[in-house]
């Protein structure tokens, strides 16, 4: 699979300036993207304080420091990607803009989860094994090393679909557990940055399947696409029920796994396959979430956080949405 006659990748001599824009559709997604901005200071971890030492037993707060080691660690591997690779590689304007503000969001959602592990664990020997990892907890390393394999893949098409994999079916277990931990009414700063930050995770999905299949011409076979998702699956299942399992904070394993094969199927429609699983969404809490954030969770402070006029509509096409019938 040559990278040589892909468009997005050939040399373009008019890199260095945005206008005319030449590709409408993913300015579209950069404007998207640019309109959802927050930062770490706008999260409010004073309750979360209390909650962690009076309403939390010992299982949850194992489960959440390790799911936060393994956001902190992974966002880094990410940031990677798009540094060492994809801004350097693409050649549109519009998509290297996309991609350079892309490293700044998930800056930002590095920033909180070293925070909040900063902010929960006060021990400094604990919170130096959960700031490293990947050097420490095999489950949080075999996903790295996973995603680590694929930043050195010579194909940028497959690339865009493992990091797919990374942002919709690796991350998506753990942000499930997080909104679990909502419907309880506690760690209102955790369960608020994971919303915002699930919501930023789909729309950098989203873009990624919207490149494949828009903009790639040598796209990767469908069988190919569906063993580097169901891998990325059986990989996260394992990680969610066995090494890190939800049953630690009260979820039913059988009904995580069901879960993440419904999220697998969706992104494999979203790429042209065929689903795998037939799998049915079995968590109600998530009906009205979309990686997009289609959120009515805080909805007063939610509603600052995309800024007025960036975007005029509201572009309801390419949605990754977990509700939806397919």
């Amino acid at each position: 699979m040559s990278n040589q006659i892909e468009p997005i990748l050939q040399e373009n001599k008019d890199r260095f300036v945005i206008f005319p824009i030449q590709h409408h559709d993913i300015w579209e997604w950069y404007k998207k993207q640019e309109a959802s901005i927050w930062t770490a200071e706008e999260i409010d971890l004073h309750q979360d304080v209390i909650d962690w030492k009076e309403k939390l037993n010992d299982d949850e707060r194992y489960f959440i420091k390790h799911i936060l080691a393994f956001f902190a660690a992974s966002d880094g591997i990410v940031n990677e990607n798009l540094a060492e690779n994809f801004v350097s590689e693409v050649q549109y304007t519009e998509a290297k803009f996309f991609y350079g503000f892309q490293i700044m969001m998930e800056n930002i959602h590095s920033e909180v989860y070293s925070l909040l592990i900063d902010t929960y664990v006060k021990d400094e020997t604990e919170k130096d094994k959960l700031f490293t990892a990947i050097e420490h907890f095999p489950a949080i390393k075999e996903k790295a090393d996973w995603a680590l394999k694929w930043i050195d893949s010579p194909s940028f098409a497959e690339r865009l679909i493992a990091f797919a994999a990374v942002e919709g079916i690796f991350f998506s277990g753990s942000f499930c557990s997080i909104f679990w931990l909502k419907k309880r009414g506690i760690m209102p700063g955790l369960t608020f940055s994971n919303e915002l930050i699930s919501r930023d995770e789909g729309l950098h999905c989203d873009f990624a399947v919207h490149l494949h299949e828009n903009h790639i011409v040598n796209k990767v076979p469908k069988d190919r696409i569906t063993k580097i998702l169901t891998n990325a699956l059986d990989i996260e299942r394992l990680f969610i029920t066995e090494s890190l399992p939800v049953s630690l904070i009260g979820m039913n394993a059988k009904l995580m796994t069901q879960y993440l094969e419904f999220v697998t199927d969706r992104l494999l429609v979203e790429f042209g396959c065929e689903k795998v699983y037939n799998a049915t969404n079995p968590f109600d809490f998530m009906d009205m979430i979309s990686l997009q954030g289609k959120t009515n969770f805080f909805e007063k402070r939610v509603s600052e956080y995309q800024k007025a006029g960036v975007l005029n509509k509201e572009d309801e096409k390419d949605k990754f949405s977990f509700d939806a019938d397919f």
